[in-house]
């Protein structure tokens, strides 16, 4: 621990910001979800890649991976979904060992359904909350961060 780079004021000022607005964001946004569309954070950001991906959906190792998630989480996400007639599970065309996820019609008019409430929460509690300086210092920031953390991982 002699070597360790502990956090100066600005530093540790800077990670508990950071800490408690991307808390209470994800707080404000999964109870919108659930309140309005009946569905969690991470069930809508599914819906949102599988409709991205089109007829065709996506497999779920790609799936996992694009939302940076563990395959057993996705799984019991999907799952969820998949009860509801939201998505479909199948068979891999290119791979019988692969499954595929896609989305369902039904899935396609929840995801509609839910997405202008979605952004006006969004926007309430960060974009409007921010000058256009402070979002792309937050844009610039943030995409640093990704690229360095996509490089190590």
């Amino acid at each position: 621990m002699a070597n360790t780079r502990w956090l100066d004021d600005d530093e540790m000022a800077a990670w508990t910001s950071f800490l408690e607005a991307t808390h209470r964001v994800f707080r404000e946004v999964e109870a919108q979800l659930r309140d309005e569309a009946g569905l969690s954070h991470p069930q809508y950001e599914v819906l949102i890649k599988l409709h991205g991906a089109g007829a065709d959906g996506l497999r779920m190792t790609e799936l996992a991976t694009s939302l940076i998630t563990s395959k057993s989480g996705l799984t019991y996400q999907v799952g969820q979904l998949e009860k509801r007639g939201l998505v479909t599970r199948g068979a891999c065309p290119t791979d019988t060992r692969g499954v595929t996820a896609r989305i369902t019609p039904a899935g396609s008019e929840a995801l509609r359904a839910a997405a202008p409430g979605h952004v006006e929460r969004v926007r309430s509690v960060l974009i409007d909350l921010l000058d256009r300086e402070q979002l792309t210092a937050v844009t610039d920031a943030m995409t640093s961060v990704n690229t360095r953390l996509r490089e190590d991982g």
